[in-house]
């Protein structure tokens, strides 16, 4: 097939190889052979179709799902909307609440603003009008950059911000209390008589007790479940989490018995293998190519169902904790789904849910899948931010920790 003309002007391939380089800046792996691929490739397509022309362009610069998003929003804010510069401004400019606040910045689109306006200086700001008595508020030191940074929600980070974000993961600790065994072990200062080694002592002065052979129950530790939900509504926080997982299954001297890491969105994979690997984005990678249902729909109760049915025997003996990673959007039978969380919780030590719709001040338990999960879990927490991450030790640590759960059990009698 003979090679596709380039048009004299250059004015098409220009705007494609600037929308490759803000992808490129925006963290997408485009080099010089795809943005070739690509000019090619819109010549084929034509130049009429917008639709025709995103998927074009998508089939040629996307080759993982957790892409997408950032190629939307980038191409959105390129080729879509005539204010675009004016849009990307406002998205990286700090505000402040008020009656005109900007609505919040969607999923990658902190990201594509940032791509897009590298090296652009904002626009001077506008001095307030004079109504009333005119003050100004400087905020440049009200909070630090690590206080900022474990506050954000992981779906309205920039690219300088989710690396800083995975820096700080990898140095969490996730704290874990050993659990008293019925299996004892010599101690001189046990609490536990030891009567046969008293005796067999005694035999060897000649039946004189001279004194109490003691010994101490032994700490055995127990293993980290983690099923975390990979599924279209929660794909922008799935990544980081797992980026938590992974660091959590590393870790040395952690205290874990052993870290088995779980996804599913339509079905269930095993991803433990793949997240011992210590370099942690060939660990993600991995994993990403075995789980093939990224992005997609969510079926918890049948993957629960798959779980008990072929894992629950194996990774939950010895008192397991189980980190349960979803929003709870689930549009399966609610019945079911109650049956599987009844007999999870029936067979681990304890069960934590971890939901990012925490995040808003008016969650309420009303979705089914919500409903149905919440009675058997221990505690319920969140998992949007560093800062819910870090307040996650808490529950591991207490075992009277209930999170959420108690706030929302009380609202859904009512």
């Amino acid at each position: 097939m003979p090679d596709l003309p380039v048009p004299a002007d250059g004015k098409l391939a220009m705007n494609v190889t600037h929308f490759a380089r803000a992808l490129r800046r925006a963290g997408l792996p485009v080099g010089t052979g795809r943005v070739i691929d690509a000019i090619r490739a819109v010549e084929a397509v034509g130049f009429t179709n917008k639709i025709d022309f995103y998927h074009t362009l998508q089939a040629c610069f996307v080759s993982r799902p957790e892409h997408r998003a950032v190629f939307g929003q980038v191409f959105r804010l390129y080729w879509r909307d005539p204010r675009f510069h004016e849009r990307m401004m406002s998205l990286l400019l700090p505000t402040m609440g008020g009656a005109e606040t900007p609505p919040a910045a969607k999923e990658a689109e902190r990201r594509a603003a940032e791509a897009l306006l590298e090296g652009a200086e904002a626009p001077p700001r506008q001095e307030p009008r004079e109504e009333g008595e005119a003050f100004e508020i400087d905020a440049r030191l009200t909070f630090s950059g690590d206080e900022t940074l474990r506050q954000l929600d992981f779906e309205q980070m920039s690219t300088d911000e989710a690396a800083a974000a995975k820096r700080a993961i990898a140095r969490l600790e996730l704290p874990v209390r050993p659990i008293a065994s019925r299996r004892t072990r010599v101690d001189p200062r046990g609490r536990v008589a030891d009567w046969r080694g008293t005796m067999r002592a005694a035999m060897r002065s000649g039946g004189d007790v001279r004194g109490l052979a003691m010994r101490a129950r032994r700490a055995r530790w127990p293993n980290l479940v983690v099923l975390c939900d990979i599924s279209g509504s929660m794909s922008s926080y799935s990544r980081m989490l797992l980026q938590f997982v992974h660091a959590a299954a590393n870790a040395k001297g952690a205290g874990w018995a052993d870290v088995h890491a779980f996804t599913f969105g339509t079905r269930l994979t095993n991803v433990t293998r793949h997240l011992r690997n210590r370099d942690v984005d060939a660990a993600l990678a991995a994993a990403g190519r075995e789980a093939r249902d990224w992005e997609g729909g969510t079926r918890i109760g049948e993957t629960l169902h798959a779980f008990n049915r072929d894992w629950s025997r194996r990774v939950l003996g010895q008192g397991a904790v189980v980190l349960i990673i979803t929003d709870g959007l689930d549009r399966d039978d609610p019945e079911r789904l109650s049956r599987e969380m009844e007999r999870l919780r029936l067979s681990a030590g304890k069960v934590i849910w971890l939901n990012p719709l925490l995040r808003w001040d008016g969650f309420a338990p009303r979705a089914r899948g919500v409903r149905a999960m919440l009675p058997h879990v221990d505690s319920f927490r969140s998992c949007h931010s560093l800062a819910s991450l870090e307040d996650l030790a808490e529950a591991l640590t207490r075992p009277e920790d209930r999170g959420e759960k108690v706030r929302l059990m009380a609202a859904l009698e009512d």
